[in-house]
């Protein structure tokens, strides 16, 4: 799909005067060429090139598609100041969650690119879901033993090994002992909404 040209062009007293700088500051950030982002976004070059410059304005589902290609928000394109986000991320304050049988803990600051968690998977639970989802995924096993599918290939994962892959990759995780198995894990949420977890609870069909 490719965007019209019916956002009326940017005046004096124009409502967003922020946007065009931060466009291309933001695109330049995602390492994105114009090329590139425009053909994501559904936008022509020229078109993208003139909201960057101030030629136009962008609509608001153009916001909405652009903050997600540059792995933004709405609020950062419009640059409104946000507030810092702490770095550390305190043992003590790591709240568990429980969904489908496994718990997991945010181990990574709110609002980022990436999500990170600690997550303790028993022995038995979603074994036989199968997920397929934008995005990358890391994962470390901390203890136990991980069985991994991946495809049509299985893996057996012991403590320290880890894997990387595509998340577009239908893939299953379950423990592989009774003794459940504990990890970390890295998620992308680049292409994502920021509520799609790889966890928590799900219903068994493929999202």
């Amino acid at each position: 799909m490719n965007a019209s040209d019916g956002a009326p062009p940017t005046g004096p007293g124009g409502d967003l005067p922020a946007v065009a700088p931060q466009l291309r500051a933001l695109r330049r950030r995602a390492g994105l060429t114009l090329e590139a982002a425009a053909r994501s976004a559904g936008l022509s070059p020229a078109h993208l090139s003139r909201l960057e410059t101030g030629g136009r304005q962008p609509s608001l589902p153009m916001l909405l598609a652009l903050a997600r290609i540059y792995g933004t928000t709405v609020s950062e394109l419009l640059g409104e100041t946000v507030a810092d986000r702490d770095a550390i991320v305190r043992a003590a304050d790591m709240e568990p969650t429980r969904a489908g049988g496994w718990t997991y803990f945010q181990a990574g600051a709110p609002g980022r690119g990436m999500q990170a968690l600690r997550v303790r998977v028993p022995y038995g639970t979603q074994g036989d879901i199968v997920r397929v989802h934008p995005g990358e995924e890391w994962l470390y096993v901390l203890t136990g033993r991980l069985r991994l599918r991946l495809g049509d290939t299985t893996h057996l994962l012991g403590a320290s090994d880890s894997a990387h892959f595509d998340s577009l990759t239908p893939h299953r995780l379950a423990a592989e002992d009774h003794d459940g198995v504990e990890l970390l894990f890295v998620h992308t949420l680049l292409q994502s909404p920021t509520a799609a977890l790889c966890l928590g609870p799900l219903t068994g069909e493929l999202p």
